[in-house]
């Protein structure tokens, strides 16, 4: 096939972003944008009217540019969209970060079922806010009354831009098993909550995988852009399991990917969906990836977890490096036993929802609170790299908790990616709960984007997505392995603290 070019739009929750890529899956261009939520009487509000707009704009620029004969999207999770036969929001877009309160969250179990059972049948926690797209649909309806009754289709967010694009809807794995409450993983169809909350009707009629195509672009948008007519437009795919696709088609044995940033993802391939007795309640749960194969998957916000540590710090000390692992440090503060920084900020999310924020140092207690006016700090706090040494350790452990109920085995490789792959420290700890197990620092380039690049190609050229594994290589560094003593008993002294 002759040269040409993807573009990716690449729809985060923080950066919209639209990436070019070339037939050999280099990126080439790109171009980015914030577009800031609307919030009206405490609610928020994606909007997508102005996300629309500069992707038409962003489209136009690149299409004098490019040869692109392909469009893609990558879109962030628990986002849906309520709209016309003109992709037009009947219902304004509710943010998934509004906090629709205690009362209407026992409102949606009261109406929908019990928590605990609907993680059982559709393998998705119980979120804060609206990050269970069922709960949003339900706060949606509540909100809007008669503006829902208006609706004609329900999208899940990627594949709002393919119909908007193309003018046809479907469905995807990766969304509709994207801890949504609407998909039932034992029958392998739309779950009881569809039929509670009355919107089976709305829903796509049809399922495609993220690299079948959807047709090609409306008259009107290559009018508008510039872009040829023929150019085709993907079913579109969830951003973690856009990161996720290069690591399924080019490794052959098991791994566990654990994603870094403000959320830190892990992700674990499995043949079903299981969960232990102590895992129901948390927030553990299977995604479901591009083949349809349900993804253990345990998060926490460790990203913002240590940023705000870490702010905390920079202020006390006018420091903001991060030292390199120190073993004498770090194995005087194991064999101490004694220092602790406790989750979560994030009250209510993570893998210890019920865990308030403190430190603990010598027995004695510091509430977050108490040291962010400054009313007490702990006294190792005034030692910068103890603190952090201390942080690290904190995070460490919330990981081998996650990496634990993603039921990750010792000997297992482990890809880590994001922020936390450039923190020498926390690398190097989660080694030594790990000895037989490989860790990796992989430096893939916007890696949603880049999965989503792939799906373009493979629907373009209609060959196997499988196939293209072969084409790239994971740029990927060993972590030095590393062994504290008594690093079990700080563990244990940890969770029983929490």
């Amino acid at each position: 096939m002759e040269n040409y070019h993807i573009a990716v739009l690449d729809i985060g929750k923080t950066n919209k972003k639209i990436l070019i890529f070339d037939q050999d899956l280099k990126l080439v261009d790109e171009k980015f944008t914030r577009i800031p939520e609307i919030i009206k009487d405490g609610v928020e509000f994606d909007d997508v009217d102005a996300l629309k707009s500069w992707i038409l704009d962003a489209l136009s620029h690149f299409s004098g540019q490019y040869d692109i004969k392909v469009i893609a999207t990558s879109g962030h999770g628990a986002t849906y969209s309520l709209v016309d036969d003109d992709a037009n929001n009947v219902v304004p877009q509710v943010a998934y970060t509004t906090d629709p309160g205690k009362e209407f969250h026992q409102q949606f179990y009261e109406k929908c079922g019990d928590p605990v059972d609907l993680q059982r049948s559709t393998a998705t926690p119980n979120f804060n806010l609206l990050i269970n797209p069922a709960k949003g649909i339900c706060f949606s309806q509540q909100l809007f009354p008669d503006e829902f009754s208006k609706v004609k289709h329900l999208l899940l967010y990627a594949q709002l831009f393919g119909f908007w694009l193309t003018g046809e809807s479907c469905a995807d794995p990766t969304y509709v098993g994207n801890h949504t409450y609407l998909w039932d993983f034992e029958n392998n169809k739309w779950s009881d909550v569809v039929d509670r909350l009355n919107i089976r009707h709305l829903l796509p009629k049809s399922f495609k995988n993220p690299w079948d195509s959807l047709g090609s672009i409306k008259p009107e948008i290559a009018e508008r852009t510039g872009l040829s007519k023929d150019t085709i437009v993907t079913v579109g795919i969830h951003d973690s399991n856009a990161s996720l696709l290069p690591y399924i088609i080019s490794k052959n044995e098991p791994f566990l990917l654990n994603s870094t940033g403000t959320w830190c993802v892990i992700m674990n391939e499995k043949e079903e969906v299981k969960f232990e007795k102590d895992e129901l309640g948390k927030v553990v749960f299977y995604n479901m990836n591009a083949f349809w194969k349900p993804i253990k998957t345990a998060i926490f916000l460790g990203g913002m977890e240590f940023e705000h540590y870490a702010g905390i710090l920079r202020k006390i000390h006018g420091r903001a490096d991060f030292p390199v692992f120190n073993q004498k440090l770090v194995q005087q503060i194991v064999n101490d036993n004694s220092l602790f920084i406790l989750p979560s900020v994030a009250r209510g999310i993570g893998q210890f929802p019920d865990s308030l924020p403190r430190i603990v140092e010598h027995g004695k207690v510091f509430e977050l609170e108490q040291i962010e006016t400054g009313e007490a700090i702990p006294e190792f706090f005034d030692d910068y790299e103890k603190a952090l040494a201390v942080l690290n350790l904190s995070l460490a452990i919330q990981t081998k908790v996650s990496f634990d109920r993603a039921d990750m085995t010792q000997g297992m490789n482990v890809f880590t990616e994001g922020g936390f792959s450039r923190n020498d420290s926390y690398n190097t700890l989660m080694t030594s709960f790990y000895p037989e197990s490989n860790f990796y620092l992989t430096d893939l380039k916007e890696a949603s984007a880049f999965g989503a690049a792939i799906t373009a190609k493979a629907a373009l050229e209609q060959v196997d997505v499988l196939s293209l594994g072969s084409l790239f290589s994971i740029d990927q560094r060993p972590v030095p392995k590393n062994e504290l003593s008594g690093l079990e008993n700080y563990y244990h002294k940890f969770i029983s603290l929490i």
